[in-house]
């Protein structure tokens, strides 16, 4: 017997998403890749005003309502109050993008101890947002999907002469929270798989944005085995395998968008 279509496989018509994160750089263009696909988007922002704004902007596919939600993942409070006004908005909660980051700029030479691990935390409001979507969507009976999101530099080290004399080293800290969430996601992958609940991570590579140090950037792109750096548009192909049928069969997986950078 043929199985769903293409088609059918990627549509996320009636789904419901958060997305937290949702009005950043990258998270834009994931909150639109889900929109796109038919979904019901829910951005998380620590401003209220400013995700109704981003909510506003995006796609509505096949009648989707989009809404935009207070939600600071570094706080437990907060992470609580956010989901919850999250389901009371789109009255479920499908699929989890866990793509909020406080960032912390400070290299291994400078970085003290509570800033590292403040940097940590981030791993912690991930895994509890990821633990309420489990219990929710187990709660309701019905399927989920978490995504994490990683980075290139948690799977290598950065180059050091990339940065040299133009900015701080890439942070110590930052390498070391993405690479413990590549062990969360496969850790939760197989305690939740039984409960039909996905748990994927999406790392991309080297995606700068406007702002970033031109002479930083021109170096890094000698180092990409394609010579230039990502687009956000470019991450939408592997957002939409992970958060749709066409992955059903993907958990506890690391998809690297990264123009070859992790294949030297």
């Amino acid at each position: 017997m043929p199985g769903p279509t293409v088609q059918q496989l990627f549509d996320l018509s009636g789904k419901a998403a958060l997305v937290t994160g949702g009005t950043g750089y990258l998270g834009t263009a994931i909150s639109q890749t889900l929109a796109e696909a038919g979904a019901s988007v829910v951005i998380s922002s620590r401003e209220r005003t400013r995700a109704q704004a981003a909510a506003a902007q995006l796609p509505r596919s096949g009648g989707a309502t989009h809404y935009g939600a207070e939600l600071d993942h570094m706080d437990e409070d907060s992470l609580k109050a956010g989901f919850g006004e999250a389901l009371e908005c789109a009255g479920k909660i499908d699929i989890l993008i866990n793509n909020g980051h406080e960032a912390d700029g400070h290299d291994l030479t400078s970085v003290s101890s509570e800033q590292f691990s403040r940097q940590l935390g981030n791993a912690t409001g991930y895994f509890l947002l990821a633990r309420m979507l489990h219990d929710h969507v187990v709660d309701r009976g019905a399927a989920g999907n978490v995504i994490l999101l990683g980075s290139m530099y948690g799977l290598v080290a950065s180059y050091p002469d990339a940065y040299a004399d133009v900015c701080p080293a890439s942070p110590i800290a930052y390498h070391t929270l993405k690479g413990g969430l590549l062990h969360m996601t496969r850790h939760l992958a197989v305690y939740w798989a039984r409960d039909d609940v996905r748990v994927n991570c999406l790392s991309p590579g080297p995606f700068p944005k406007d702002e970033a140090p031109a002479a930083m950037v021109e170096r890094l792109c000698t180092k990409s085995p394609m010579g230039r750096m990502g687009l956000p548009h470019e991450l939408k192909g592997a957002v939409l395998l992970l958060a749709s049928d066409a992955g059903s069969y993907i958990t506890g997986q690391n998809i690297v968008v990264d123009g070859g950078w992790t294949a030297w």
